[in-house]
């Protein structure tokens, strides 16, 4: 799926090459790769493309044949917002072939190789563009898989990300890859493809990683784990810190973060995309200058942020329909220490984003196998100089980053957080993974939503509001966190009305798409945890309350502290803790923010939130 070589149309043909593919007339080479060879051609019309035709080997087996149409189809969904577009193409041919829009640029990998690293403007017009790129390429259920350099075209107007999704007919094809091979970049691979237990279930935070190692590459010259030998970048890829010297600033810190060992700690493709947009402490530059400077890249941000937004407020009308076995059950009933029950609507307010289920899983719940049993897998079939280096892992003369043995999603090691009579706080170690003032919409999101008589929009603060009895969640950051402190500033604007935080939430049952967690309903005279979807999409039930000494009164700021540290769960008000709990049934899942009204009738209710800040 390879674009341009530049304006000259790329190499003259071979003897061998063929001139006529199905409508196309060849008139050039445009490079060659593993799954085949790339030719400029024509069409009919005089419009020029080009077509990847796939090698004889895997040509020649039914298995990848019909991968391929399948990744085709699925290819074929993804918008052209800086990616190339997917026109044709023919999986039953003699020689299957794909047919993608041309482009007229080189690649990113020999611009860096011939003139060095990208100035910090095109850099930061860079990170925007791949991004953007991510954003429709996941919202299309597409994973890419093979994201590098080489993949990455420096098209006038906007980058351009090529070979999107394809890698996984090759990965699946018989007698071409084995059981313990895998297609892509060894230097670009997340270190989860390199665990056997993992390695065939991603997650589009296969591709997150490889952005920031593109990213990294172009801003240096070097990648980040680079070594002589590819069994050695996978050993510090699955070991070792990446080296981002060179780097400054937001953008490093994003890079860092799109390269963490555990895909949970990454951000998602639209996160970074609205990080790098965003002004305050996420900021990596002028993005309000390359945008201008670049209009074809300012329209493909704003389409793929717009349709991003579509299909979350599609999804969020699919969660409305009562789950099955529910359909006469729609209300959710909560018991506040003996209060009146109250009822929530029908509808389920989330958008949680699921990038369709059947291409893209979720990720696995089991704890992953630590980063020294991978890095094993890695070099048990290397030359004795990798021997060597499994030996240095073991008796610990090459450093390994493992993070917590306990808990192996954790970030780093000690990064549980503490707990002292004060507000809970994250160990010194801990990363910050969320920070957002939420005074406009970043992690964040507005909604509208009439059917269930609520929204969450911004003004100098999130503010939620229902005019139903029940709960609300506003759509927000969707990455999974196990051990974290999260900070979070908030007011109660109206009588009867609950700030609500939802932790370790997370979807429990795929096919009635029913999530489950945590609730810490913040009322004006204290704190009330509960179960949320513990036993079914309506239900909440009350674990325990924790009264305020001092009443909160209408528009009285209030910092929440809430911090996970495996069962136990503590909260405080305003750096004082008023109680904890241990209960162990949800061990993982996303912060949500929303409300509880807790009034009848029709009496609207309404609070904000500011100053979000979780550390992992």
């Amino acid at each position: 799926m390879t674009g341009g070589a530049g304006p000259a149309g790329g190499r003259p043909l071979l003897p061998g090459d063929p001139r006529q593919l199905g409508r196309y007339e060849l008139i050039g080479r445009l490079g060659e790769g593993g799954m085949g060879t790339v030719y400029l051609a024509s069409t009919p019309e005089g419009r020029r493309v080009a077509i990847k035709i796939i090698k004889s080997d895997l040509a020649d087996d039914p298995q990848f044949r019909q991968r391929f149409r399948t990744e085709v189809e699925r290819a074929q969904d993804v918008p052209p917002f800086c990616t190339a577009e997917v026109l044709d193409a023919d999986p039953d041919h003699a020689q299957p072939y794909l047919v993608v829009e041309y482009v007229a640029g080189p690649s990113l990998a020999s611009v860096v190789a011939e003139h060095g690293p990208l100035t910090p403007s095109n850099l930061h017009g860079l990170a925007i563009g791949v991004a953007t790129a991510l954003t429709g390429i996941h919202g299309a259920g597409v994973i890419h898989r093979d994201l590098k350099p080489s993949n990455v075209l420096l098209a006038p107007g906007s980058p351009k990300v090529i070979d999107f999704g394809i890698a996984r007919a090759v990965e699946g094809a018989v007698n071409h890859t084995r059981t313990d091979q895998m297609v892509g970049t060894v230097t670009y691979m997340a270190p989860e493809r390199f665990d056997s237990s993992t390695g065939r279930n991603l997650t589009p935070a296969a591709d997150i990683f490889a952005w920031g190692a593109v990213i990294a590459y172009a801003g240096t010259g070097r990648t980040p784990f680079a070594a002589d030998m590819p069994h050695m970048v996978a050993v510090r890829i699955l070991t070792m810190p990446p080296v981002l010297e060179g780097l400054t600033g937001p953008l490093r810190d994003l890079v860092e973060q799109a390269l963490a060992k555990d895909p949970a700690d990454r951000p998602t493709a639209r996160e970074l995309l609205d990080r790098l947009l965003a002004t305050g402490p996420y900021r990596a530059g002028s993005a309000a200058a390359v945008l201008e400077r670049q209009p074809a890249l300012r329209e493909a941000v704003a389409d793929a942020r717009a349709a991003d937004d579509v299909q979350a407020r599609e999804r969020t009308a699919a969660m409305q329909l009562p789950s099955p076995g529910e359909a006469g059950s729609p209300t959710t009933r909560f018991n506040l220490q003996g209060r009146a029950a109250a009822e929530e609507a029908p509808a389920r307010a989330e958008p949680t984003v699921v990038i369709a289920p059947q291409m893209v899983p979720e990720p696995a719940a089991a704890p992953r196998r630590g980063f020294r049993g991978a890095a094993t897998a890695v070099l048990a079939g290397t030359a004795v100089i990798a021997v060597t280096l499994l030996v240095g892992i073991v008796t610990g003369l090459i450093p390994v980053n493992r993070g917590n043995d306990e808990n192996p999603r954790a970030i780093g090691p000690g990064a549980t957080p503490s707990v002292s009579a004060a507000a809970p706080s994250a160990a010194p170690d801990g990363v910050t993974v969320i920070a957002d003032p939420l005074t406009s919409e970043r992690d964040w999101r507005v909604v509208q939503d009439p059917a269930n008589k609520a929204s969450c929009e911004f003004d100098g603060a999130l503010v939620v509001e229902k005019r139903s009895a029940g709960p609300y969640r506003c759509p927000g950051p969707r990455r999974l966190l196990t051990d974290f402190t999260a900070t979070v500033t908030a007011k109660l604007l109206t009588k009867g009305a609950c700030a609500a935080v939802w932790l370790r939430f997370d979807k429990v049952d795929a096919t009635a798409n029913r999530e489950a967690g945590y609730v810490l309903a913040i009322c004006a005279d204290g704190y009330t945890l509960m179960t949320h979807g513990a036993t079914g999409v309506s239900d909440m039930a009350e674990l325990a309350s924790f009264p305020f000494a001092e009443p909160v009164g209408l528009g009285e700021p209030i910092t929440v502290a809430i911090t996970a540290d495996g069962p136990k769960l503590s909260f405080s008000r305003d750096g004082t803790e008023v109680g904890s709990w241990k209960d162990s049934q949800f061990p993982s899942g996303r912060v949500v923010f929303g409300l509880l009204n807790k009034s009848t009738g029709s009496s609207p209710a309404q609070v904000s939130f500011n100053d979000v800040e979780i550390r992992a």
